[in-house]
């Protein structure tokens, strides 16, 4: 994924560790896995993951609620454009408007990704007017 989107290298052994310790900490990640039946041999179907995304939390003291933060999205390629990763983003609206406190959804996306950001605006998200800075360590 981040070699598509961003053209990222990223070392496996970090990705792993991080992955295992937002699943071990739900206060750090949540995922979420789109999953469709695919056939296999003979009349036996199996469920294959097509879609994926990962929420974090940001609190805001002007608002005094989070923000939930959509991450780490990613849909295979066999499954893009076919509705995966809008049923994974209301999903995600559901339940955050359904859970106190929680003031909305954001995300950030990559200034030359405009299929993405025509998916995000057909949905309902606006571009919130920031660019994002930051000091890697």
């Amino acid at each position: 994924m981040a070699w598509e989107t961003e053209h990222k290298r990223l070392d496996a052994e970090t990705v792993l560790a991080g992955v295992r310790a937002g699943i071990a900490d739900p206060s750090r990640a949540r995922y979420l896995v789109a999953m469709q039946d695919a056939p296999v041999a003979g009349n036996e179907v199996v469920s294959v993951p097509v879609g994926t995304l990962m929420l974090t939390r940001e609190w805001s003291d002007w608002r005094n609620g989070d923000w939930w933060w959509i991450q780490s999205v990613y849909v295979a390629p066999a499954h893009r454009r076919a509705g995966v990763y809008r049923a994974l983003y209301r999903h995600v609206e559901a339940q955050a408007r359904a859970t106190p406190g929680v003031i909305g959804l954001r995300l950030y996306v990559e200034r030359e990704n405009e299929n993405a950001q025509r998916t995000y605006r057909a949905l309902g998200m606006d571009d919130a007017g920031y660019r994002i800075f930051e000091a890697g360590f």
